[in-house]
């Protein structure tokens, strides 16, 4: 007890002792270190050692969703694979992509000879970039490889590039096929980069621009192009490369020369092909919901074909022409040749939006029909990385077929594994199967491109369905046909393109003009002269144009607004200039009876001069000058002052005019003019001018070019038609002697 009590004064001194040290060291920290503002703090902040860590981890991690976002936004397979339904889905991806690898083979060896090239570079450019769109693309239901219309542009680009005979003399059939394969893969890489590029800086809009009709006749003039192209090889002829315009009509009329040429042995077993094909293709439409898959008609053909020819020796001994050999395995990366970029380029663009524009349009078929969404910027993106590997690995230019398009969805296709299965069969049978159809005659290739161009031959019927629909769609359509037809497949877009934009500029240019009358007891106004029921208001005239008013249709805007009083502007014209004629002839005899003043005062002695007070001359001096002012205000106020019925002009029948502005989308500097012009002329004929219903976005543009002033207010615009009819009544004719003013109620 001690002991504590004697501790405790002890351990309680410690402690003062303790925290008065504390407190003494305190008071040291802050003597030695002044205090730090906010500016200070916010100094240390930036530059200070931990916070600088703090700023550089704050950073990394920006950086680091950023570059997730961005990867994950083009390498759309790290989104939906981890959240693949496998029991749902897998199936059904593994008997679609089979499917599709059934009819991919045949038609990569039929389209590789298409574009003029060695059939085992179709196999590649089925498998190369099929699996790269698997990687990037966002359709889950097109299927990327081979097609028709992109086979025979590339095959235009190297028939001219790397012709048959050159100077009237046969080039070795290895040097040919070797310098077409540098050609195809070189553009198929230029190709590519194009597609990336575009895709990157989101130009994915620019396919908004080829329309429904333009593009269906491209494609069914691209069918033609094809079918011709495969004449030599249903007859067994041997043609001449033509190229450039022109160069279908100079096809066909070669193949007409020579077709007393032609092997009846190639006529026969292209026609005996095309027929089984045809019928075979009648049953899978007819049976559609009995059986599970279609009938690969396609690849029992090559099998059977294949073995015939092998068996009964139709190369040997009837002379037809076969594949011939096709090397197993894969070929190894080449580097595009460069030096081909500035001869290739017109073409490549070409082909890239053709490609994109067919792909895109596919894809948002089967979007909207199961309810996706397909990103076409994206969809750019991955057929341009499609197109640019798949040029590295000599592949030629792809983009998606619409019959193995529908095969993919129809055997139930649900994402793009049915891709990815369907390109690695493809390599399977590159690497192991290819050489096996050396055998195949090349006119069973032909006969199984002509049928698959039924559906788009068929599209020739679009002439009596566009002449009952539209007949400015019908003549895009023709324009487009016969543009390829006779310029070519690359000049032919760029004319079709340029004419389906200038058509849409002539039809702005002739609108629909229309006088709108008022439906009874309501506030709506419609065209008088298509609703019975609709009454012109009394002293107002509503005025309509169908399309937005720019420099190409202005002037058709103002003759029409002044049509019905042209006769009365114009005599207010010639009366007006009448008299500004004659009061310059009053200006002119006032300016010689001064002169004579003047020359009178002149000749006055210098006393009498001296005489004057010079305060005196100043006031009078002064008076003249402001008798000389009033004068001249009176004399031009004296046009204006002028009423038509002074004049002897009849008077119009209406006070108002009401333009109904709802159709402007922009306005430009030369509507803005003719604008002020039509207040300008009816003001003349003592009618006031008011506009309705304008966007927000135009009255904008009209304070932007400086349209209001003293004389045309606000006050001459009002919200809708209705607001300006109500207006315009309770003002009618203004007071001819004074100046024009509307003040709104």
């Amino acid at each position: 007890m001690g002991l504590a009590d004697a501790s405790g004064p002890r351990d309680t001194q410690a402690l003062l002792s303790a925290t008065q040290a504390v407190e003494l060291r305190r008071r040291d920290y802050h003597m030695e270190r002044p205090l730090l503002n906010q500016e200070h703090l916010e100094e240390l902040g930036r530059w200070g050692s931990a916070p600088r860590t703090r700023q550089w981890r704050t950073w990394l991690q920006c950086s680091h969703a950023r570059a997730r976002a961005l990867l994950l936004q083009h390498l759309p397979v790290l989104v939906w694979l981890p959240r693949y339904p496998v029991r749902d889905w897998l199936l059904g991806d593994l008997l679609s992509g089979m499917s599709v690898a059934i009819m991919q083979l045949p038609q990569g060896l039929a389209y590789a000879l298409l574009a003029g090239l060695p059939p085992v570079f179709g196999l590649y450019s089925s498998f190369y970039p099929v699996f790269i769109y698997f990687l990037f693309g966002t359709s889950r239901h097109i299927s990327v490889g081979t097609f028709a219309v992109m086979s025979v542009m590339v095959g235009s680009v190297t028939e001219s590039l790397a012709p048959q005979t050159l100077n009237d003399s046969t080039i070795n059939e290895t040097t040919r096929d070797a310098e077409r394969v540098r050609v195809a893969s070189t553009l198929s890489v230029l190709v590519g980069l194009f597609q990336v590029g575009l895709g990157l800086i989101h130009f994915g809009f620019l396919v908004t621009y080829l329309s429904e009709p333009l593009v269906r006749g491209y494609t069914t003039a691209a069918a033609v192009q094809v079918f011709v192209s495969q004449l030599k090889y249903v007859f067994g002829l041997h043609l001449s490369s033509h190229s450039g315009p022109l160069s279908l009509i100079y096809t066909v009329l070669e193949v007409c020369r020579k077709l007393p040429q032609s092997k009846v042995s190639t006529v026969v077993t292209a026609a005996v092909a095309g027929v089984v094909l045809l019928v075979v293709k009648l049953l899978n439409d007819k049976l559609r919901r009995q059986l599970p898959m279609p009938i690969p008609g396609e690849l029992l053909m090559l099998i059977g074909a294949t073995g015939i020819s092998y068996g009964m020796g139709l190369k040997h001994i009837f002379g037809v022409d076969v594949v011939g050999n096709i090397s197993a395995g894969l070929v190894p990366p080449v580097a595009p040749n460069t030096q081909l970029f500035s001869k290739l380029v017109g073409s490549a663009f070409t082909i890239a939006v053709v490609g994109f524009a067919i792909a895109i349009s596919l894809g948002k078929i089967f979007a909207l029909r199961h309810g996706y969404r397909v990103d076409s910027n994206q969809e750019l993106v991955a057929l341009g990385l499609s197109n640019l590997i798949g040029g590295i690995f000599q592949c030629f230019p792809v983009s998606c077929s619409m019959s193995r398009s529908l095969v993919q969805e129809s055997t139930g296709g649900n994402s793009q594994v049915a891709g990815a299965i369907s390109s690695l069969f493809i390599l399977l049978i590159i690497v192991k199967l290819g050489e096996l159809f050396r055998d195949l005659p090349k006119a069973v290739l032909a006969a199984i491109i002509i049928v698959n161009l039924k559906g788009m031959l068929r599209q020739l019927s679009d002439v009596c369905s566009f002449w009952k629909a539209n007949r400015a769609d019908l003549l895009i359509w023709l324009v487009t046909f016969a543009a390829t037809i006779l310029l070519n497949l690359d000049l032919g877009l760029m004319v079709s393109v340029v004419f389906s934009l200038l058509l849409v500029v002539v039809r702005t240019q002739m609108p629909h003009y229309s006088i709108l009358g008022q439906v009874p007891d309501t506030d709506i106004y419609r065209d008088v002269a298509e609703y019975s029921e609709a009454k012109e208001v009394p002293g107002v005239k509503v005025f309509r144009s169908s399309a937005t008013v720019y420099f190409a249709n202005a002037d058709f805007y103002s003759d029409a607004l002044k049509q019905r009083k042209k006769k009365l502007l114009k005599k207010r014209e010639q009366l007006k200039l009448k008299q500004l004629q004659k009061e310059k002839k009053l200006q002119k005899q006032a300016a010689s009876s001064k002169g004579a003043s003047v020359s009178i005062n002149v000749n006055t002695s210098l006393e009498d001069m001296r005489s004057n007070n010079v305060e005196d001359c100043k006031v009078s001096s002064g008076d003249k000058m402001e008798d000389a002012t009033a004068n001249g205000q009176e004399d031009s106020k004296a046009p204006d002052g002028s009423t038509l019925k002074a004049l002897g002009l009849p008077q119009p029948d209406f006070h108002s005019l009401i333009l109904d502005l709802g159709a402007l989308s922009f306005v430009d500097t030369v509507c803005l003019k003719s604008l002020k012009n039509i207040f300008h002329d009816f003001r003349d004929i003592e009618v006031e001018v008011y506009m309705a219903a304008c966007h927000s976005p135009v009255v904008s543009q009209l304070e932007a070019g400086h349209f209001f002033d003293a004389s045309i207010t606000k006050k001459h615009l009002f919200a809708s038609v209705h607001d300006a009819v109500t207006f315009a009544l309770q003002h009618p004719r203004p007071v001819p002697d004074s100046p024009v003013s509307v003040t709104r109620l």
